[in-house]
């Protein structure tokens, strides 16, 4: 009887030790569906105000799991069911695929949000009109992208007797697909030609885009893609080799070559969203924690860029370093 009472305590032991402790240090999944010069700074906008409010890796007061899918959809998955099974208390995602791979996963881990547009955009909203419940961060609507567009219109003069304005964008991408959409729209109000061909992947950008510099259009717009980030240079060569200036909606790109923009800073946009997961891992509670607006847009300009292109850009644009 003592050897069985033992031996049931032992048991005992060795179960309760073989349980997951949960940590005193907050732990972060941080899921990227590629890599991107321009997405990566909202990474470090993130990370950077979960510092500022107690959350520092260096202080080991915060654990940072990162992974990045490398435009592999279904890595996107496994990211993220990892994420769950380490039992993460936030998810924090980067761009639209890792939004909606988070929140198509999980219905219960917080998910906060960062270069990624709303959530009707998303195509989530339930049937009475909703969000999911666990999304929080900060997304982005394209009603700054007539602004973005416009600007062509005020710097480049045509070479013929109407403005021709090219673009690529992955129609599988809702916020891109929408977006073209509604440069079509304003295009015909200010008597500008587009021509927007579509692409799959980046490894058939710079096919596509050769294709359409044939077209010989007056600029190209770089629009809120994923496909675009991704081969950006790829179309900044080709551009560049048919004296093409290039315009975008996406501050981050005029660093990498574009001539001028105006859309969010992408380290702002991570920061923003940082503030809000800063307030959650602190209080433990979504109360008050909605997904709102990107707030910091900004008019910059690449000096190189407008040398090249003999463009005079306006003083209200701010030189990127």
């Amino acid at each position: 009887m003592k050897k069985l009472s033992f031996l049931y305590i032992a048991v005992l032991l060795v179960c309760s030790c073989s349980q997951k402790k949960k940590s005193a240090v907050p732990k972060v999944g941080f899921i990227e569906a590629f890599q991107d010069e321009t997405v990566g700074q909202a990474k470090n906008g993130f990370t950077d105000a979960l510092a500022e409010n107690g959350f520092s890796e260096k202080k080991n007061t915060v654990e940072l799991v990162y992974r990045n899918a490398q435009g592999d959809i279904p890595t996107l998955s496994q990211i993220v069911n990892y994420f769950i099974s380490e039992d993460v208390d936030i998810i924090a995602s980067s761009t639209t695929l890792a939004t909606l791979s988070a929140i198509q996963k999980t219905k219960k881990i917080p998910v906060f949000m960062m270069v990624s547009p709303t959530p009707e955009r998303m195509k989530v909203l339930d049937k009475d009109g909703k969000a999911p419940a666990n999304l929080f961060g900060v997304m982005e609507d394209l009603g700054y992208i007539d602004t973005s567009f416009t600007i062509i219109t005020q710097l480049v003069k045509p070479k013929g007797n109407k403005l021709l304005v090219g673009m690529i964008y992955n129609q599988s991408e809702p916020q891109s697909a929408d977006a073209v959409e509604k440069i079509k729209q304003l295009a015909a109000r200010l008597n500008v030609t587009v021509e927007a061909m579509p692409v799959n992947t980046s490894a058939d950008a710079q096919l596509i885009t050769q294709s359409l510099l044939s077209k010989n259009p007056d600029a190209f717009f770089a629009n809120p893609d994923n496909t675009v980030f991704a081969s950006f240079e790829t179309i900044v060569k080709s551009c560049n080799g048919k004296n093409i200036p290039i315009f975008t909606s996406e501050a981050g790109l005029v660093k990498r070559g574009a001539v001028a923009a105006y859309g969010a800073d992408m380290y702002q946009w991570g920061y923003q969203s940082g503030l809000q997961a800063a307030k959650f891992l602190k209080t433990g509670s979504t109360s008050g924690l909605k997904p709102e607006m990107v707030k910091v847009r900004k008019r910059v300009y690449n000096a190189d860029a407008a040398s090249r292109f003999h463009l005079n850009i306006p003083s209200t644009f701010e030189a990127v370093k």
